[in-house]
């Protein structure tokens, strides 16, 4: 008797194991509910007012509900509940806040779709980054101090150094307006700048350039750097020279260009270097002397007597 019961759990066991293998082959079969996931924007932030979006396909309609699990796998806010949705494309979006309106810590986070009608429960495996915290600029510089983005490949642009307090975009802008938005999203780095703004190059002066930056999230940061820099074209040391009539005037030139181009009077000519040397007219009288380079140029008044 006792022989028999034992040959009848072994055959009880097989015969539950080769149902639970059989089970199992056939969920390997059976295709996933919902495929084509998508992450339209994995960032988020309240604070900054953007949303994570992911996009899914079902493949037929069912009742679902939707909720956005911590890194723990707690439920921290439902998106959905026992929605009716279609065969075809959805995209569901979280604002970054719990159930209750309020902003969880900054993290990770998941999408879980629960199916009703097929009784699945599907653990979307696509992080969520949620970020509270504002990026912060912790340094900035520039190099060289002044250029002069003339088109003659001799100082045409000027670099700009930052370090952040994580990874983001850098922005500069110059007097209110944007001018760089960093491709890279890196916390140390460096970007380049030509002098333009909405691509009309600005006129000799000093600016100040403020370096501030964005998060991936959309988060932009309180703290930021500001950097001085200078556009020269071409410059003349003083406004106003005296010189004798017939003698050698001396005046200093301010450029990065390997020639300009000089009149004084009804005389004119090419030069080069810091300082330009011609011989003032024979006449008494008051001149106007004219430097150019690349259509930029610097005048003073060349009084002879």
């Amino acid at each position: 008797m006792q022989r028999i019961l034992s040959t009848a759990v072994i055959v009880g066991l097989l015969a539950a194991t080769a149902a639970a293998f059989a089970i199992t082959e056939r969920l390997k079969l059976t295709k996933s509910p919902i495929t084509g996931t998508k992450v339209v924007r994995a960032y988020v932030s309240p604070r900054a007012h953007t949303f994570a979006a992911i996009n899914v396909r079902f493949r037929r309609s069912d009742h679902v509900t939707v909720t956005i699990l911590d890194a723990d796998r707690s439920e921290v806010d439902t998106l959905a509940y026992r929605l009716l949705v279609p065969r075809g494309r959805r995209t569901f979006t979280w604002n970054g806040r719990t159930d209750a309106g309020t902003i969880p810590k900054g993290g990770t986070y998941y999408m879980e779709i629960h199916l009703e009608n097929q009784h699945r429960t599907i653990l979307l495996p696509n992080p969520l980054v949620l970020e509270t915290k504002l990026p912060v600029v912790l340094d900035a510089g520039v190099e060289p101090k002044a250029f002069s983005p003339d088109g003659d490949h001799q100082f045409d642009t000027v670099t700009i150094h930052y370090k952040l307090s994580e990874d983001a975009h850098v922005l500069v802008s110059v007097n209110g307006t944007r001018v760089i938005r960093g491709r890279a999203s890196k916390p140390k780095y460096k970007v380049s700048w030509n002098g333009a703004v909405h691509g009309r190059l600005l006129p000799q002066g000093t600016y100040v350039l403020t370096v501030s930056a964005v998060d991936p999230a959309g988060n932009v940061a309180e703290k930021v750097q500001r950097v001085a820099v200078t556009i020269r074209y071409i410059r003349l040391a003083v406004p106003r020279v005296i010189v004798g009539a017939g003698a050698h005037l001396r005046i200093g030139v301010s450029t990065d260009a390997k020639r300009y181009r000089w009149t004084l009077g009804v005389r004119s000519g090419t030069a080069s270097g810091r300082v330009l040397r011609v011989r003032a007219p024979s006449v008494a009288g008051t001149y106007r002397l004219v430097v150019s380079e690349r259509g930029h140029a610097a005048a003073a008044r060349v009084v002879v007597k």
